[in-house]
């Protein structure tokens, strides 16, 4: 037990830990909002704010359309950063994986029937976060990097996941609130502490680069 309890205190004895704190917990504020109201928005009724679309076509839209974007945004990601490493990648991953959140703002303020439209922002947001999940991967790995490489890789998987979970716990009523196209414009608000956290923290200008 003893050991167990070293282990966890070595982690938070890391340097600059209140900047990886905040990073792991901030990176995502404005994602993990808007993931839990995906499906609702694409579901709920046009007279609600939302898209009116079927359950079988929200299967289609941010089921398979969505999920193979973000497949293909987390690929290319993983592809990019062995060239020059997370120092370089960092900052445009940050900005592609925020900015297409603009999309669910065009969906909210426009609400397009053209079935074609809907997939392709989903897509263009899904690909975006995908691309730009693969740096926050990457700095786990660096952070955990050292003794206890394993656990200090599981506490940084639970700090990420308590970094979704806080947020997603009020995005419901706040929707409700505000409603859809004022609740999207506030997730572009969101996305401001994840540029701060990013430039709070430091990357090894080597790390992540093939060798």
């Amino acid at each position: 037990m003893a050991e167990f309890f070293e282990v966890f205190a070595a982690f938070f004895r890391k340097p600059r830990i209140g900047s990886i704190l905040a990073f792991l917990l901030l990176y995502r504020f404005a994602e993990s909002q808007l993931i839990k109201l995906v499906s609702p928005f694409l579901l709920d009724p046009r007279m609600k704010g939302g898209l009116g679309l079927t359950t079988s076509e929200v299967g289609i839209v941010y089921g398979t359309v969505g999920i193979i974007a973000l497949t293909l945004g987390g690929l290319v990601g993983g592809f990019v950063i062995p060239r020059r490493g997370l120092k370089f990648w960092l900052w445009p991953m940050v900005i592609v994986m925020h900015l297409p959140d603009l999309m669910f703002v065009y969906l909210s303020q426009v609400q397009p029937s053209d079935f074609i439209y809907i997939n392709v922002a989903v897509a263009i947001e899904q690909f975006g976060y995908g691309f730009g999940f693969t740096a926050y991967m990457l700095y786990m790995i660096m952070v955990s990097e050292g003794d206890h490489k394993t656990a200090h890789y599981a506490i940084c998987t639970g700090i990420m996941a308590l970094g979704m979970m806080l947020p997603g716990m009020f995005s419901g009523a706040l929707q409700e609130w505000l409603g859809y196209p004022k609740f999207y414009l506030w997730v572009m608000l969101s996305t401001i502490p994840g540029f701060i956290v990013t430039a709070l923290i430091t990357i090894d200008k080597d790390f992540g680069k093939k060798t």
